[in-house]
């Protein structure tokens, strides 16, 4: 009844109100985090910055919603927020049960486990009888179920709702395993009082294609947000960035010319203007850029481009052509 009555036309509703409503985690450094102002950043929160670019052609026109990993879905189809892009796994289930939509996949993860380096494991089938924590209300309970199961080693899990709580718990010694994607472990290490003192194990025990989610029932926002993600991946392997935006308009490259509104009506097609992919690099720049400003090797995180590289380049990451 929730998602029948959020259902329609959300693309009118956000333009009527002036800004679009992300739904984001409650701090995941590199991924969406506030700063002591208020200020938010992160891979997710480009993407939404992009969104409102590529409506408004202002990536300020966008607001944030923190929430816990248990109330994230709920505050989508109930309207609370317009779109979640909130490092959230694309799921069979999810994808068919809920109301709602994976619009693609913005980060390719896997499931990992942390411990400190004083406990002596180099490897995750070293931790039998484990205590595990983790966060309630994800994949990562049922892939630790999973995975022990499979190599019949006993385990406890220690779960809590708030990712800081999880943090916490396992920083004080209440457990002696922490579990989520492993993105997530390098961005949650941060927060340790010892980060040097605790290391990611090498194994990685699932698939979490992470991506932005919006409600079913309107195709029109479905086909705003896919094609905002889409824009930022072909702008990276058409060689549009931020800072050349502008410069590329005298391309003569169909493709370039079809991204940046110069041929075609392509932003007409989804209730936007022809200029909304231009608007939307120069705001936050192509994928690769807003991968290596929030996550990659010389920020914080210090994550390789991995599977998230172009598939042009030896990763899994691919659009589908504008045209």
């Amino acid at each position: 009844m929730a998602v029948t009555a959020a259902s329609g036309a959300t693309l009118d509703d956000v333009k009527a109100k002036g800004f679009v409503q992300c739904g984001v985690s409650q701090g995941l450094p590199g991924f969406s985090n506030p700063d002591s102002a208020g200020n938010w950043s992160g891979l997710d929160v480009d993407f939404c910055k992009a969104m409102a670019a590529a409506i408004f052609g202002d990536p300020s026109a966008a607001k944030y919603t923190p929430l816990s990993a248990k109330e994230r879905f709920t505050a989508l189809q109930s309207g609370e927020i317009d779109v979640l892009p909130r490092n959230t796994t694309w799921t069979m289930t999810r994808d068919t049960t809920l109301g709602l939509n994976f619009v693609g996949v913005n980060y390719y993860d896997g499931q990992g486990f942390m411990v400190r380096k004083a406990l002596g494991v180099s490897s995750a089938l070293e931790l039998s009888g484990a205590s595990i924590c983790t966060n309630t209300g994800t994949t990562t309970e049922l892939n630790v179920a999973d995975y022990f199961r499979a190599n019949n080693m006993p385990y406890e899990i220690v779960a809590f709702e708030k990712s800081d709580e999880v943090v916490q718990a396992y920083d004080s010694g209440r457990c002696d395993v922490y579990t989520t994607d492993a993105s997530g472990l390098y961005a949650q290490r941060l927060k340790l009082t010892n980060p040097d003192d605790h290391m990611v194990l090498p194994e990685i025990i699932s698939k979490e294609p992470l991506g932005p989610v919006v409600r079913q029932g309107d195709d029109q926002w479905f086909n705003v947000a896919k094609w905002t993600l889409f824009a930022m991946i072909n702008a990276e392997e058409l060689g549009v960035t931020k800072a050349n935006v502008e410069d590329m308009k005298s391309s003569d490259n169909p493709a370039v010319k079809r991204l940046l509104g110069l041929e075609g009506s392509y932003g007409e097609a989804i209730g936007l203007s022809n200029d909304w992919a231009l608007n939307l690099i120069k705001a936050v720049g192509n994928y690769g850029e807003v991968f290596d400003n929030n996550v990659g090797p010389d920020t914080p995180l210090g994550i390789s481009r991995g599977l998230n590289a172009l598939w042009s380049k030896g990763g899994i990451m691919y659009a589908p052509p504008i045209r």
